[in-house]
C-alpha cells in the first residue's frame, strides 16, 4: 500500500498492488499496520456497501458532525466512479476546495476522506459498487450534507447528474456566512 497526499490536507489516495497468477488475483484492501500513520489512534468500526445501477448517478455530498465525525476509506470494487471530497473544516487552508479521484476495480485505488470533509461520487459505469470503511458509527441525528451542484464549490462532474435522492437534493447550498464545520480540537483517535 502506498499513500499519496492530495491538494486537500488529510485526503489521501492509496494505491494497492494486485498479485496476479493463473487463478486470478489477490490484493490487501486494508492493513491497520500500513495505514497507522494515517489512522493514528482511529479504528475501523463499520463497513458499508453501496451499489448504483445507472451511469451518471450522483450520491452525496455527505459527512457526519462532531461528536460522530468520521474518517472514511472508499474503494470501488466493481465498475468505475468519480469520487469527490470537499473540505468543510473551519479554519482549513483548503476550505471549500475539492479533490476528485477516479476509483475503479481496475486501478485498485482507495480514497481516504478525513473528518470534516464531505464525500460524494458519480458513477462512470453501470452497476458500480463501493466499499466504505468508517472510523465512527453512523448516527442519523449527526449527518450533514451539502448540494453536489453548489456554485460555491463548482465541482466538475464528468457526466450529467442522474439518480439523485430526495435527501441529497434537499441539502442546503453554502451561504456567504458559512464558516465551516467545527471539529473538536482533539478528535478522538
Amino acid at each position: 500500500m502506498r499513500c499519496h497526499e492530495t491538494p486537500l490536507a488529510g485526503v489521501m489516495v492509496v494505491e494497492t498492488d494486485i498479485r496476479q497468477d493463473p487463478r486470478g488475483g489477490f490484493a490487501r484492501f486494508y492493513c491497520g499496520r500500513e495505514l497507522k500513520p494515517v489512522l493514528e489512534k482511529r479504528n475501523v468500526v463499520q463497513i458499508n456497501y453501496s451499489r448504483s445501477v445507472e451511469i451518471g448517478t450522483v450520491r452525496g455530498m455527505h459527512f457526519q458532525l462532531t461528536p460522530y465525525a468520521e474518517m472514511k476509506m472508499i474503494r470501488c470494487i466493481k465498475g468505475k466512479v468519480w469520487d469527490v471530497a470537499v473540505d468543510l473544516r473551519k479554519g482549513s487552508s483548503t476550505f471549500l476546495k475539492w479533490h476528485a479521484q477516479e476509483l475503479s476495480k481496475e486501478n485498485n485505488k482507495m480514497m481516504i476522506v478525513p473528518e470534516g470533509v464531505a464525500h460524494g461520487f458519480q458513477t462512470l459505469e453501470a452497476e458500480s459498487e463501493l466499499l466504505y470503511l468508517h472510523t465512527q458509527y453512523y448516527e442519523p441525528d449527526y449527518e450533514g450534507g451539502i448540494r453536489y451542484d453548489d456554485p460555491m464549490l463548482n465541482i466538475s462532474w464528468p457526466l450529467k447528474a442522474e439518480g439523485l435522492s430526495e435527501r441529497d437534493l434537499s441539502f442546503p447550498r453554502i451561504t456567504d456566512d458559512f464558516s465551516g464545520v467545527e471539529l473538536f480540537s482533539e478528535i478522538k483517535r
